[in-house]
């Protein structure tokens, strides 16, 4: 009884989502009337799906009964089953560690004792950074208290290190008057100290001074002399602390001094690092902000005014940290925000990123409206129904000028108690009265400045930060408290860092009586490595699938497994833990709990991605959180089940250890399997190497010298590895030595183990072995003990490489297993084996298993005048068999042509078929996010040589004389000035971005999709639907490993082809940020808040400042440029720090 090989319609027993549209093809050409009108079928589809299946074909061949593949299943199982049972050696390893029990103890993992005694080490070690802190900051304020202030100060009067100086001797473009001016810099002989991956010089601190800062002015000298003196501090705090780091004094003058000294490493572009601009300092600096920034587009704003009130924005923006909240609106006769944020978000790096797009597309019309700007201001920051950091509260108004000063608006919103700053930004070169804008600024707390060019937007967008100061600098040593910042990128290259910040105040006093100085001195700041909190969590007791991690406040990871950005960048690595790994409610209130400072335990359900990031399987995890105390970060541990319990080897016989040592030299190799070794640091002087051989070599030359019980070497992990070699051993011994693999098609056969033993049998399979020597980064080892049974993987192939080369049957599906056994009630899998499946071998037996032949008779042929089952190997032309694995990756196929295939993403290979297995459940998808990537700059649409955003006059202007001394004039030259200097402000050049490595990777999102197995888990046929060229198939998951058999008629019609699903990692811009901010993820701001201090002087309030061009220098500079002529050498222009001591 057989049904015909095609047959339209379609049925869907079983469990089945909406499904994606199969697009329309024309009638099937072939003999036979034309069924009943289609319409009809399509009612009557479910009802004769299962009388099709028995009735009579028309053809001497059919599709396979049900019952008949689920007997291929069978045997597909059996042979698996029987093959792991002979070659894997699971029972007799277990039986290796029973009989080896007196060699090892059983420990146990308590969670809660674990995290609790981890929290407390990280708390010491960050305590002992804090003391330091406080001598460095009490020095610091008595330092400067007891300087006295030198008008007459010379450079040749200071002596120091200029961090910057040997980068800029050689620097041809550098003016010789210039290095002239060095003659106070010290030259210093540095060593190469592997703490800091630097050379250093521990006598003497370094100074980093801003490009664009004159390093001769009375001020920066002044600073200079009295921070001096701190290089006894530093020195002290080294003797008292070896391990301390970075150790720096961040100015708010802009002079950044650190120890200990080191050359800068100044990019191959002009330097623009500012202190004052670094997150650590900023944190430092001020309490908490909610800011709304409004811009004047009215007419009267256009052209370079414009563009410089959207570059100001954005300097502005990058002042906030993700502690701020912010909102950006333009108005003239109304106000309106420039994104789609409606209210105040969080100054993350992704909402900046929105603000800064929105701000170019700012358009000036219409007249100003002052009080419209302003009310839209105070109307958002009187919104008490959204998440903000509920401390200062500012308004920064950038215009062009005007009449009014809308006091009626201050009068009704922030009179009396003025809780709002205003800071007014008066933008351009114009003759505008600025009156209102300075009694805006000084009638509200806030501050008025201007910015006439490209020059003065730093320095004057980043000043406020004095003004917030203030506060924090009349409360005194309540004020005077250490905070935790967010990891980030070490400026020195000292790689993930978090600083501890702690800000020094100025303590003198203007004259005798009077009040005492506001004014914030600097942020002190030290650094400590992630790899140093790192060392205090347990590396390899947890296992290879349990972990340690911590987050902050704001729900960003300081610690996890998953935190690896991918390149060097300018803003904090903000992770947050529900993006570090996949996300569901249970992590939601976990994460919740953990910022709240609570205490907790909860074991749950859910998805993990695997390491190579092609799989996603669902487990239990046990999690564990405490705080920290005296920080605002919180630990966590997650544990597996089967992680409560791990060996600990005791090898007290030297005899033994001698013995098992012997089967890692490489002379026993041929006979008893080739062995990789985890690179681990097992001992202090053993050379780490990429390379696994030259590695074990440097291990055996250690081991001759030292002993495995040695102060100098990790006892544990010295124990475990040997241990572990012997036991492998002992495997092949056992289960592996006598074996004939070539009769069951087998490559290779392997065991990893916790110890970091990966031995692999014979020896020559080593050299196509190209998993991980470290079992713990190692996806198949990770894998297995997460899931029951076997799992197998095929090797890695994306879709834009060619297909694999079959040659000297050396291509291979890994089959792998967990070892699991009990001793005394406490369970342990403390090892993974498996074998190397031959991918041609296997393929053929794939055939046979899936046929109706038994092993002793021929293939059954079908004549004329019979009827029977087509099979997998007689009817390969008409029939496709497929195992495909729990991620959508192809394992094996009947069709020759489809082994080159093998490992790549299914839809790659029938796109047809892999849709209807998603659509009929048999498969469910997984997208994701990953924030951490890195990658290749989008190319400008114009590599022109002209300045971006510059003013280009008219030949007009040029023949107008009064154009030359005009403002705008002036304007554009400082422009072009400050162009030469900030490149960034011209179109990137192509032969310069090329060789730069910054340029060629920037900070982006990738979407990544995961397929696995959905809610199906029985064997029934359905339909493809696609007109009258419909596909019958068969799905069944195959017992015990993670595989799905498929069975499916073989495509005739082109026309059918089905949308392709993707699996590969994809570029994204994430998901919508407009809707993620109105369910913003919970968070909580720092616990300290200093906005309002009653005795603070609100008198110096900024005024205005004016800069008179000389006519003769312009004329000529601009006829210059004019001509074409080239220019000599220029000095780097010196902005005069403009602190207010």
């Amino acid at each position: 009884m057989a049904v015909p090989a095609r047959t339209c319609g379609s049925s869907r027993p079983g469990p089945a989502r909406t499904a994606l549209p199969w697009p329309r093809r024309g009638p099937r050409p072939g003999p036979g009337a034309s069924g009943p009108p289609r319409p009809l079928l399509l009612l009557l589809q479910p009802l004769l799906l299962l009388p099709l299946l028995a009735a009579p074909g028309a053809s001497a061949y059919s599709f396979p009964q049900q019952h008949t593949m689920q007997h291929w299943a069978r045997r597909l199982e059996q042979e698996i089953d029987g093959v792991m049972r002979i070659f894997g050696g699971v029972q007799q390893l277990r039986e290796i560690y029973k009989d080896n029990r007196n060699l090892f103890e059983v420990q146990e993992n308590e969670p809660q004792k674990l995290v609790e005694k981890v929290a407390g080490d990280i708390e010491s070690l960050l305590d002992r950074k804090v003391q330091a802190l406080k001598r460095l900051a009490d020095a610091a304020e008595n330092f400067q208290k007891a300087h006295r202030w030198q008008d007459n100060i010379k450079e040749e009067d200071i002596v120091y290190y200029d961090a910057k100086a040997d980068a800029e001797l050689d620097d041809p473009e550098i003016e010789d008057v210039e290095r002239g001016s060095k003659v106070s810099t010290l030259r210093l002989d540095f060593v190469e100290d592997s703490n800091f991956k630097n050379k250093v010089n521990y006598s003497y601190t370094a100074v980093q001074i801003p490009t664009d800062i004159y390093k001769g002015s009375t001020v920066i000298l002044n600073e200079l002399n009295w921070t001096e003196a701190l290089e006894n501090v530093f020195t002290e705090n080294r003797r008292q602390d070896p391990t301390l780091l970075w150790q720096v004094f961040g100015s708010a003058t802009g002079v950044t001094r650190y120890y200990p000294a080191t050359p800068w490493r100044a990019p191959k572009k002009i330097d623009l690092y500012d202190v004052r601009r670094r997150p650590w300092y900023i944190q430092g600096a001020s309490s908490p902000k909610d800011m709304v920034i409004i811009v004047d587009v009215s007419g009267s704003v256009s052209g370079l005014t414009l563009k410089l009130m959207k570059t100001s924005v954005c300097e502005m923006l990058d002042t906030l940290s993700d502690d701020d909240y912010v909102n950006v609106a333009s108005f003239n006769e109304k106000a309106q925000p420039v994104s789609c944020f409606t209210h105040l978000v969080q100054a993350n790096v992704r909402n900046k990123k929105v603000f800064k797009e929105a701000v170019q597309g700012m358009v000036a019309k219409g007249t100003t409206g002052y009080k419209a700007g302003f009310e839209y201001a105070f109307d958002q920051l009187q919104n008490s129904n959204i998440t903000r950091a509920n401390c200062n509260k500012m308004i920064m108004m950038f215009t062009d000028g005007g009449e009014d000063r809308v006091q009626d608006v201050f009068e009704k919103y922030n009179w009396p108690n003025r809780t709002v700053r205003v800071f007014t930004f008066s933008v351009g070169q114009h003759n505008y009265d600025v009156t209102p804008l300075q009694w805006m600024a000084c009638a509200n707390k806030g501050y008025y400045f201007e910015i006439p060019s490209i020059g003065a937007i730093r320095i004057n967008t980043q000043e406020y930060l004095d003004v917030l100061g203030r506060p924090m600098v009349l409360a005194g040593k309540e004020a005077k408290q250490v905070q935790w910042t967010n990891v980030y990128e070490d400026a020195l290259g000292l790689g993930l860092v978090v600083t501890g910040t702690l800000p020094v105040f100025n303590l003198t006093q203007d004259g005798p009586g009077e009040k005492k100085n506001q004014l914030i001195l600097g942020v002190m700041g030290i650094d400590v490595a992630l790899n140093d909190i790192k060392r205090l969590t347990p590396n390899y007791t947890l296992g290879a699938n349990g972990y340690v991690f911590a987050i902050d406040l704001n729900g960003y990871v300081l610690l996890h497994p998953n935190l690896k950005p991918q390149s060097n960048f300018r803003e904090p690595v903000t992770l947050d833990f529900l993006d570090a790994e996949l996300e569901d409610e249970n992590k939601e209130e976990i994460r919740r709990s953990m910022i709240d400072g609570n205490r907790g335990h909860k074991q749950i359900r859910t998805l993990v991605k695997s390491l190579d990031e092609r799989y996603i399987d669902e487990v239990t995890r046990n999690y564990t959180w405490v705080p920290i105390r005296n920080t605002n970060y919180s630990l966590g541990l997650v544990l597996p089940p089967y992680g409560t319990f791990y060996l600990q080897a005791n090898l007290s016989d030297q005899i033994l250890q001698v013995k098992y040592f012997e089967f890692l030299l490489p002379s026993s190799f041929e006979s008893e399997g080739h062995v990789f070794i985890a690179p681990r640091e097992y001992c202090k002087d053993l050379n780490a190497s990429d390379n696994n051989t030259e590695f074990l070599k440097n291990f055996i030359e250690l081991m001759e010298k030292v002993t495995p019980d040695s102060k100098q070497c990790n006892n544990f992990l010295l124990h475990n590895l040997i241990l572990d070699t012997g036991v492998t051993q002992q495997l092949v011994e056992r289960a592996w030595r006598d074996q004939d693999l070539n009769t069951y098609s087998l490559l290779a056969v392997f065991a990893a183990t916790d110890g970091g033993i990966t031995r692999v049998f014979p020896n020559k399979a080593a050299e196509d072995w190209t998993e991980s020597p470290e079992p713990f980064s190692a996806s198949f080892y990770r894998r297995s003990l997460d899931n029951r049974g076997y799992v197998f993987k095929p090797p890695h192939q994306d879709a834009l490489l060619r297909p694999l080369e079959l040659e000297n049957d050396t291509v291979g599906i890994l089959v792998s297993t967990a070892v699991e056994f009990s001793l005394g009630g406490r369970t342990l899998r403390p090892a993974v084996v498996g074998v190397k499946l031959d991918l041609e071998a296997w393929a053929e037996k794939f055939k046979v298993l899936a046929s109706n032949r038994t092993h002793q008779d021929q293939p059954q042929k079908c004549g004329p005048s019979s009827h029977c089952e087509m099979d997998c190997e007689v009817n390969n032309e008409d029939l496709l068999c497929v195992l495909i694995d729990d991620g959508g990756f192809l394992v094996l196929s009947n069709q020759n042509h489809q082994w080159d295939q093998v490992g790549r993403f299914f839809s790659e290979v029938d796109a047809n078929l892999m849709l209807a297995l998603y659509n009929n459940s048999f498969y469910t998808r997984k997208e994701s996010y990953d924030y951490q990537a890195a990658c290749a700059p989008q190319p400008p649409g114009n590599l022109g040589a002209a300045p971006r955003g510059v003013f280009v006059p008219t030949i007009a202007d040029f023949l107008n004389l009064a154009w030359w001394t005009s403002a705008a004039a002036w304007s554009l030259f400082q422009q072009l000035l400050y162009g030469l200097i900030y490149h960034s402000w011209f179109q990137a050049d192509p032969a310069e971005a090329e060789g730069n490595p910054e340029a060629r990777e920037s900070s982006c999102v990738m979407k990544q999709t995961q397929y696995y197995f959905g809610s199906v888990n029985a064997s029934y046929n359905a339909i493809i639907d696609c007109g009258n060229c419909s596909r019958l198939f068969h799905a069944q998951r195959l017992t015990n490993t993670n595989l799905l058999f498929v069975v499916a008629e073989k495509p005739l019609c082109s026309q059918c082809e089905a949308g392709r699903l993707l699996q590969k990692e994809t570029h994204s811009d994430g998901p919508e940020q407009c809707e993620l901010v109105q369910r913003p993820r919970y968070r909580r701001g720092p616990h300290i808040c200093f906005d309002y201090n009653a005795t603070e002087d609100t008198s110096d309030c900024g005024r205005g400042a004016s800069f008179p061009p000389s006519l003769s220098i312009l004329v000529s500079l601009q006829l210059l440029l004019l001509l074409g002529l080239p220019p000599g050498p220029q000095a780097p222009v010196r902005a005069q720090a403009s602190r207010r001591l």
